[in-house]
Order: structure tokens, then C-alpha cells, then sequence
């Protein structure tokens, strides 16, 4: 559910998404070092679609590509290729065998681990070069970021990949 405030003026909007863009670029940047030096071939999206599977566990078709933001078309291709890299698995549904379920591999596990663990350690340096009194007002906006935007809390993800 979405959440807005109408007290905000246009201005203080303006002002706050620049920041946010500002930070999203220098976050961008990590996430393709770290997602290059752990795998070259891989592309940010399918280390997203990866990272949706690792975080949420096995999900059919159409309910990835909605977690995406993405057509189940363009999801489909995305799967394709990282099926036959074998960092995600199509199985049956316990359920219906009609409907084919997708499932982070052990291996698609070991990449989103090794790239999180790097982008960790450079998020470490970055946040260590900020000054104190604006670290935890930084966890506070950031937290309250990510539940606007229906991302899953580190602590919820198995072995707490983003934590």
C-alpha cells in the first residue's frame, strides 16, 4: 500500500528526489562493480530477478515479472538465459502441474551472496566516510525508503543477503 504525504510541498518533493537520485546513481555504480566482478556476463536486471527470486523463494511467471515491474514476456527471456546458465531452475507446481514455478539454483544462491558481500564492503567505506550524526538519520529515511517502495527488509531475506 502506498502512502503518501500531503504536507509536502513541491519544492521540499523536488529537493528530496534529487537527493535520491543523486544517491541512486552512486548505488547504481556499486551494483555494477560488484555484479561485474562476480559474474561478466550477467546484466543488473537479471541479478534483480535473481535477487527477487533468492529474497522471496519460488515464484511463478507472472508473479516475478509484477515484482520486476516488467511484462511476463520480458521476464520469460530473462529466465530463459538464466536457465541455461543454471542460476534458476523451472520446476512443476506442487500444486498444479500446469504451472511451472522458478527457483533460484545453489549456484544463481552463490552469486547473489559473493556480489551482496561485495557491495556490502564498498556500501562499509562509504557510509564509515559520513559523518556520524547523519548515520542514523540515514538508516531512518532509508528504511522508510524501502517499505515505500514494498522492498522486503534485510532480516526478511533468507540468510540476511541484504543485511
Amino acid at each position: 500500500m502506498t502512502r503518501t504525504n500531503p504536507g509536502i510541498d513541491a519544492a521540499s518533493l523536488d529537493t528530496l528526489t534529487d537527493a535520491v537520485l543523486t544517491a541512486s546513481r552512486l548505488l547504481v555504480a556499486v551494483s555494477v562493480r560488484s555484479v561485474t566482478a562476480a559474474a561478466d556476463s550477467l546484466t543488473l536486471p537479471q541479478f534483480r530477478l535473481l535477487v527477487v527470486l533468492h529474497t522471496r523463494g519460488p515464484l511463478k511467471h507472472a508473479t516475478l515479472a509484477e515484482h520486476l515491474g516488467v511484462t511476463p514476456s520480458t521476464a520469460s527471456r530473462m529466465v530463459d538465459r538464466l536457465v541455461a546458465g543454471g542460476l534458476v531452475d523451472r520446476q512443476h507446481s506442487p500444486v498444479s502441474r500446469r504451472e511451472i514455478v522458478l527457483e533460484i539454483t545453489r549456484e544463481g544462491a552463490r552469486i547473489v551472496r559473493q556480489v551482496t558481500t561485495r557491495r556490502r564492503k564498498e556500501i562499509a567505506k562509504i557510509v564509515a566516510r559520513m559523518p556520524e550524526e547523519s548515520r542514523q538519520g540515514l538508516v531512518d529515511a532509508l528504511t522508510a525508503f524501502a517499505e515505500a517502495g514494498g522492498e522486503p527488509p534485510a532480516a526478511a531475506a533468507p540468510e540476511a543477503i541484504w543485511g
